[in-house]
């Protein structure tokens, strides 16, 4: 795995020459709009006024693995997302070229000020573009590319919580995590895999669906977009819905109108919980960004959790 250098420099020079070599078009504006833990993203308006978007991205390969993982959601969902272009690489770089959708990430804190009714109305339609995804079944567990194993749990267990755990404590070591915290994932594992389904059946999910990658119009909160697919793979539905409740995803109500459209099993809010402090403590290991807070208000959700759980068995 190979970090790559995506600073705005560097991104600014490639982008016009390969948008020329692969498009024959010539990139007249390029404008910085955002990024997360793996790439950064670059709207840039084409000859004539067409706009696209183009990832750059930390790690060597990402585009490819995006692009695939695009063309299998869009094909499975209403919703609209992007629609790859074209991809590219060199040593120092890793590109997807998408097309622009409209709408404005539903992080933006301006959207919480909308109503009760706007903001039900847009979980309404989140959730109906997930569960389109979540109807799409497989025979196997695992990535899309390469799904080999019989159950979610095996899977989750061997390509996740072992390797991460792992990767934690040398962390831990070297002074570089906190042992508190790892305690924490350590005791919540070992309640985990006693309740942990071994009879569930592998859906398509998006695995990053948090309010960072779903996108709104910023007058009327009306969905327009799903973007940034990170990992998608056949696994358990609640592996989707963790992301829900990253960041402020709770004040749209998110994961509970989920639950509403669908039973989930006994101990599924524990599960969810335990999903997203792991998560964001892999974060440390894979070359992500670190976000302190989120961390800490995960492991919180992750206690509060694993109270209610200890309090039933």
């Amino acid at each position: 795995m190979k970090i790559l250098d995506n600073g705005n420099k560097h991104i600014l020079q490639v982008i016009p020459r390969v948008v020329s070599e692969k498009l024959n078009k010539k990139a007249e504006n390029i404008k910085f709009i955002g990024g997360g833990s793996y790439g950064r993203v670059y709207k840039t308006v084409l000859s004539y006024g067409e706009a696209i978007a183009i990832k750059a991205y930390r790690i060597q390969g990402s585009q490819y693995e995006e692009a695939r993982q695009l063309k299998i959601l869009s094909e499975n969902t209403s919703v609209k997302m992007p629609e790859v272009l074209f991809t590219y690489e060199d040593s120092e770089t890793a590109i997807l070229a998408m097309s622009f959708v409209e709408g404005k990430n539903v992080l933006d804190p301006s959207f919480l000020l909308k109503s009760k009714a706007q903001k039900q109305k847009f979980a309404d339609d989140v959730v109906s573009g997930m569960l389109e995804w979540h109807g799409v079944t497989n025979s196997k567990f695992g990535l899309l590319s390469a799904p080999v194993y019989d159950t979610w749990f095996d899977f989750y267990k061997v390509e996740m919580q072992q390797p991460w755990l792992s990767g934690l404590e040398k962390l831990a070591e070297n002074g570089k995590y906190s042992k508190k915290d790892l305690a924490l994932l350590k005791e919540a594992t070992e309640l985990f895999d006693r309740v942990c389904p071994k009879d569930t059946k592998p859906v398509l999910i998006h695995s990053d669906l948090n309010i960072m990658n779903i996108m709104a119009d910023p007058k009327t909160l009306e969905l327009t977009a799903f973007i940034d697919p990170c990992g998608s793979m056949w696994a358990d539905r609640e592996y989707d819905l963790f992301q829900f409740r990253n960041m402020w995803g709770d004040a749209y109500g998110l994961y509970e109108t989920y639950k509403k459209n669908v039973a989930l099993p006994e101990f599924a809010d524990f599960r969810v919980a335990y999903y997203g402090a792991m998560n964001e403590a892999h974060c440390r290991l894979g070359g992500g960004l670190i976000m302190p807070l989120w961390e800490v208000l995960d492991n919180n959700r992750l206690k509060k959790e694993m109270k209610k759980l200890k309090d039933v068995m």
